[in-house]
């Protein structure tokens, strides 16, 4: 699905981007653990803020990084959203 379907995305609730100083490095923290964050991750979940859809994130990174691809965003928050570290805003419910 090109374009994340217009889903905009958020933060789970518990869930929170921070920087861990010792490691000069993004960090996600969540309920379960700290998922250590590479520049463009760190990017990618600060764009998550309920507002932008998958084509919205990426064409706000390409303003920042050079050969930004939307498939490349879509599966980072694909596997992020399967990991519960991220939500469509508003959450839909499931099992329906």
């Amino acid at each position: 699905m090109a374009g994340g379907g217009g889903v905009r995305w958020r933060l789970c609730r518990g869930v929170r981007l921070g920087h861990d100083t010792v490691r000069d490095t993004g960090v996600l923290l969540h309920p379960e653990g700290v998922l250590l964050l590479n520049e463009t991750g760190a990017a990618v979940l600060a764009l998550c803020d309920g507002t932008a859809d998958v084509d919205g994130i990426t064409a706000a990174l390409s303003r920042r990084y050079t050969d930004v691809a939307a498939e490349d965003v879509e599966q980072f928050v694909r596997r992020l959203a399967r990991r519960r570290l991220i939500e469509p805003n508003p959450p839909t419910e499931t099992g329906r």
